[in-house]
């Protein structure tokens, strides 16, 4: 298994663990955050980008592949706000991959794992071109207005969907 941090800093030599900033993980616990390959593209965005992504799994239903999908081919997406498109093709992105033998689970359906030890990278990638790893990787991109109503939508479908930097998205409209 490959997993990956994924930053817009090019000269991260070392990785700290460091005490999570969400009150639902164990406050006296520092950890190292990595991503899963699978959902790598939900990361492949400005780190403030506020972002609706989602994948198939093996429970995801038909009906729901017709509603949220644009065809048979694709089964990621990621739906950013029309703002940050010159933002996204303006910015590189630094893929720190990691040794998975220190990590462990944190969320299978978002493809976080955490380890507990301080990590040095095994190998870093750069992707200057945003976009294009995307289509790369057979991920479709959608920009749109608002993301509340898809986010809305999405959390009550059988994907495994992540909702990423909301703080920073458009307010939702009255």
């Amino acid at each position: 298994m490959r997993l990956f941090h994924v930053s817009e800093e090019s000269n991260i030599t070392l990785f700290e663990p460091r005490i999570p900033s969400r009150k639902d993980l164990d406050q006296n616990k520092g950890l190292v955050w990595a991503i899963n390959e699978l959902c790598l593209p939900n990361f492949l965005t400005p780190r403030n980008c506020p972002r609706v992504t989602y994948h198939c799994n093996e429970t995801t239903t038909d009906e729901h592949k017709m509603l949220y999908l644009s065809s048979k081919s694709i089964n990621h997406v990621v739906a950013i706000e029309h703002k940050w498109f010159e933002i996204m093709r303006g910015t590189t992105l630094y893929l720190y991959e990691f040794d998975s033998d220190d990590f462990y689970g944190a969320d299978k359906s978002a493809g976080y794992y955490v380890s507990e030890k301080t990590q040095i990278p095994i190998n870093k990638i750069t992707v200057n071109d945003l976009f294009g790893e995307l289509i790369r990787r057979k991920v479709e991109v959608r920009m749109i207005d608002n993301l509340w109503d898809l986010s809305d939508k999405i959390s009550k479908t059988s994907f495994n969907w992540s909702m990423c930097r909301m703080g920073f998205a458009e307010q939702r409209e009255v």
